[in-house]
């Protein structure tokens, strides 16, 4: 595990556990802070995972890979069965290339990452099914932001080399996400949630470059990478702990 990536769960424990101690009010509709983790799979129900682009003999298949997501939630209640969820999550997407010169035995694979950020704002409606035990559905947009491009180099043997870069258009953007799943609330111990979500954006993630040379010869080709994906999720909400000290009391400080 990087040391970005343990920073980030570091952040997110502290913060949740500050939030949870903090929280001295017994609202009628309390907010709560939680963490979220999601493997992320393509699937063509939603989107494109294959996508193939040629310039002459030269070819190039992006095929989406199994990918990541994590990060910190937020939800605040309206009513009993409205809420507003939110947060900031960390996104990998990953993908092989498969590269190829027709009618020669030139042929080699790769594989790349892309990162994003991203803030979901989620209308959240519940449905009690028992005491404990609610079923869920949100339906929203999440703000993204691309921080960088990303590129790969691959050098199959003597003078050939291949080139492929994802290029981000516009580094924020908005993608429409939708989830569905059950959780299991306690007092004590907090909220046990698992779901599946769906994340379709509203533009490709990025524009992949294939390049090829060998010996003064160069190809390229171009195209848009979709980057749909479905996820099963997983969440954790800290409980909201009274302090059982002396309580602060409203009012001007003399």
């Amino acid at each position: 595990m990087s040391m970005k990536i343990k920073i980030l769960l570091f952040t997110f424990l502290a913060v949740g556990t500050a939030y949870s101690q903090s929280n001295q009010k017994r609202e009628k509709f309390p907010s709560y802070f939680g963490l979220q983790v999601k493997p992320v799979f393509p699937t063509q129900f939603i989107g494109s995972p294959t996508t193939t682009m040629t310039n002459g003999e030269f070819s190039t298949t992006v095929n989406q890979k199994i990918g990541y997501s994590f990060g910190g939630t937020v939800r605040a209640g309206f009513t009993k069965l409205l809420a507003l969820e939110t947060g900031i999550n960390f996104t990998q997407r990953n993908f092989g290339i498969d590269m190829s010169i027709a009618d020669s035995n030139v042929f080699a694979t790769n594989s790349i990452s892309f990162i994003q950020y991203d803030m979901p704002v989620n209308l959240l409606v519940y449905v009690q099914m028992s005491e404990r035990f609610y079923m869920n559905a949100s339906l929203g947009p999440a703000i993204t932001f691309k921080p960088t491009d990303v590129g790969v180099i691959t050098l199959p043997g003597g003078a050939f080399s291949f080139a492929h870069t994802g290029v981000v258009r516009k580094k924020a953007g908005i993608e429409l996400n939708a989830n569905f799943g059950f959780e299991f609330r306690t007092d004590k111990i907090g909220f046990f949630y698992i779901g599946g979500s769906g994340r379709i954006p509203l533009a490709p993630v990025f524009d992949m470059v294939a390049q090829y040379k060998y010996q003064g010869i160069e190809r390229v080709a171009f195209a848009e990478i979709d980057g749909s994906y479905l996820s099963l999720d997983f969440k954790y909400f800290f409980p909201n702990i009274r302090n059982s000290g002396l309580q602060f009391q409203n009012g001007p400080i003399l």
